[in-house]
C-alpha cells in the first residue's frame, strides 16, 4: 500500500501526503488522520485545545514517534522509511532541539557546516535577523542553556529557517516572546512561506495564527474536525468553536 501511496502522491500539488495515521498510548488515542495532503507553498496552521495530538503530529512527521498504523509521505517517500526528506526539512519544536552547551555563534556555525550552507549568505541571513534577535542573542556570550525560554526559541527558529527549508515545522513559536518579536516573527514566516516553503506552526494565539497562515486545521482528541481556508471569517469561526 505504502509504495502505491507513494506513487500516488508527488509532485508540488501533493509536497505531504498523510494517510491513515494512527498513534495511541495504551487505549487512547492521540493522533488519528485518515488523509491530509499539503501542497508546496502552503502556510499550516495547527490549533486545538492542549492534548488534541498538535505537536504528537509534528513528531510523528518528523519520524521522532512511530504510528501504530498509516504513514507520512513526503514527496512521495514514506519518512519512517527514507531518510531524504531530511535534507529539505527544518523544525524546532521545543529547546530539546538545541545543543544548549553551545553560544548561539556557536550554535549557528554547527547548523552552516552540518548543512554546507554558503557562508556569505549565511552571514547575511544572520544579519537579517539583528532586529529578531532585539540584540539579545548575538554577542552576549551566553550559552544557550542560560538564555530565557523566549530567547532560546529565537535561536531554534533562526536555526531552523538559516537552512532556507521546502518544510519548516514550528510548535508554538509565538509563545515566551514579546509582542515586537511576535510581530517580526509572523513577518519572516509569510517571507518564509511566499518564497515557496511550506510553514507548519501549531499556536494557541488564534490571531497569530489566522494572520499568518492561508489554511488552519482545527484538531480534537487527534482528529482534524475542521479544515479552513483562511477569510475575513476564520478567526471568529474559530473564537466560537472554543467559546462553547
Amino acid at each position: 500500500m505504502n509504495s502505491t501511496l507513494a506513487e500516488q502522491h508527488t509532485g508540488p500539488e501533493s509536497l505531504l501526503f498523510i494517510q491513515d495515521l494512527k498513534k495511541a498510548y495504551g487505549p487512547y488515542v492521540v493522533v488519528d488522520i485518515p488523509q491530509l495532503q499539503v501542497g508546496g507553498g502552503e502556510a499550516i496552521g495547527l490549533v486545538g485545545n492542549n492534548g488534541a495530538g498538535k505537536t504528537t503530529l509534528f513528531r510523528l512527521m518528523l519520524d521522532l514517534i512511530r504510528a501504530e498504523t498509516g504513514a507520512v509521505f513526503s514527496k512521495g517517500a514514506n519518512v519512517a522509511q527514507s531518510e531524504h526528506w531530511k535534507d529539505y526539512t527544518a523544525s524546532y519544536l521545543d529547546e530539546g532541539f538545541l545543543i544548549d552547551y553551545l553560544k548561539p555563534e556557536e550554535y549557528f556555525e554547527f547548523i552552516i557546516r552540518l548543512y554546507q550552507l554558503n557562508r556569505v549568505e549565511a552571514g547575511a541571513m544572520l544579519e537579517r535577523y539583528s532586529e529578531f534577535f532585539n540584540d539579545e542573542i548575538m554577542g552576549r556570550g551566553k550559552y544557550i542553556r542560560d538564555l530565557s525560554k523566549g530567547n532560546q526559541s529565537k535561536v531554534g527558529v533562526v536555526g531552523a529557517l538559516l537552512q532556507k527549508p521546502q518544510v519548516l515545522l514550528l510548535d508554538e513559536p509565538f509563545a515566551n516572546i514579546d509582542p515586537s518579536t511576535q510581530i517580526r516573527l509572523k513577518k519572516l514566516l509569510k517571507e518564509a512561506s511566499a518564497l515557496g516553503t511550506t510553514v507548519f506552526v501549531s499556536s494557541h494565539d488564534l490571531n497569530h495564527v489566522t494572520d499568518v497562515c492561508d489554511r488552519i486545521l482545527l484538531m480534537e482528541k487527534g482528529r482534524i474536525i475542521k479544515d479552513l481556508r483562511t477569510d475575513s471569517n476564520t478567526l471568529e469561526e474559530l473564537k466560537g468553536y472554543f467559546s462553547v
